[in-house]
């Protein structure tokens, strides 16, 4: 008999990854949907930020890549209900957003994100291995691994 998977597991048999991706670029979004099940998530859109609080209670995703500009909820917003949550407070969240003013990121990164990422600076396959060290961190990096560790602007802004 051959035995396939189940939609959420792998080859192996263990259980995929689960990201949230709460973006209201349709592009974007589902250029970021087919990467990430090419790399083996599971993974769930939410195109609102009202949308993405809900299927973060459903799914109880094990990371977040969470736009800041969303309609009907923002992602600071979205990021506060997730932080103050007993459930979902350890759920890491990746903001990944055009937003690149120092303030904003200061905010994401105080409010409980693990990494601030700017949309035009970073490559969909830069994006899917900081993903990928979020959800399965190498040893040695576990415990330096801390929050703001990941954020990167461009010479241009440090300049």
């Amino acid at each position: 008999m051959d035995k396939k998977p189940r939609p959420n597991q792998t080859a192996a048999g263990q259980r995929r990854a689960r990201v949230l991706i709460i973006e209201d670029d349709t592009f974007l979004a589902g250029m970021y949907v087919t990467k990430l099940t090419l790399e083996n998530f599971d993974v769930q859109l939410a195109s609102d930020g009202q949308q993405g609080l809900k299927l973060i209670r459903e799914t109880k995703p094990d990371i977040i890549l969470l736009d800041i500009l969303l309609p009907k909820l923002s992602g600071f917003d979205i990021l506060k209900a997730i932080k103050r949550n007993p459930q979902t407070k350890s759920v890491p969240v990746i903001l990944l957003t055009n937003l690149g003013e120092k303030r904003d990121v200061v905010k994401g990164l105080d409010l409980g994100a693990v990494d601030y990422l700017i949309k035009a600076h970073f490559l969909p396959s830069e994006v899917v291995t900081k993903i990928k060290r979020q959800v399965h961190p190498a040893p040695q990096k576990a415990a330096t691994a801390g929050r703001g560790a990941g954020v990167h602007s461009s010479p241009a802004q440090t300049a």
